[in-house]
């Protein structure tokens, strides 16, 4: 079946397999790795893209199902060369070591800073309770999510 949808800010038309899931086409039939199959059950997050700038599971997902979606992966967060105030928070607070939930844990921040300008530490460790991380001990994740929140917050001051 051929489906129509916006990847990273560009339309694509593909042709896929009626049980093609979204991990499975991102990362094989596009190219694009960083969205990773951690569990391929739902269970990790390690897999999370925004399909109309929600969080979503592209493991648990079918490919049919983001027909005229518009789908945010990992790489279509940074602009102009310019990593997003999320990765940049990331990677100033020391939140990546293996690195492997680091792109899901990454979108998962970015839908919950669209929706929650100023989330507290507690709603910050609830908005990425879904994902899994077996390296940090999750308390560099939250300063960073808790500064890219900052830094959001004084960018659109200017």
């Amino acid at each position: 079946m051929k489906i129509s949808f916006i990847l990273n800010g560009k339309k694509k038309t593909i042709d896929v397999e009626s049980g093609m899931r979204v991990i499975d086409l991102l990362r094989e039939h596009l190219h694009l790795i960083g969205a990773k199959e951690g569990c391929g059950s739902g269970e990790c997050g390690a897999c999370t893209i925004l399909v109309d700038g929600e969080s979503r599971l592209s493991c648990l997902m079918l490919a049919a199902q983001i027909e005229g979606k518009r789908i945010t992966t990992i790489e279509g967060l940074s602009k102009d060369r310019r990593l997003h105030p999320v990765q940049e928070a990331f990677v100033e607070n020391g939140a990546v070591q293996c690195g492997f939930c680091t792109p899901g844990m990454v979108m998962t921040a970015v839908d919950l800073l669209s929706r929650n300008r100023h989330p507290s530490r507690d709603e910050i460790r609830e908005g990425i309770s879904g994902n899994l991380c077996r390296c940090t001990g999750y308390q560099k994740i939250v300063d960073a999510i808790e500064a890219a929140a900052k830094d959001m917050k004084e960018g659109d001051a200017e």
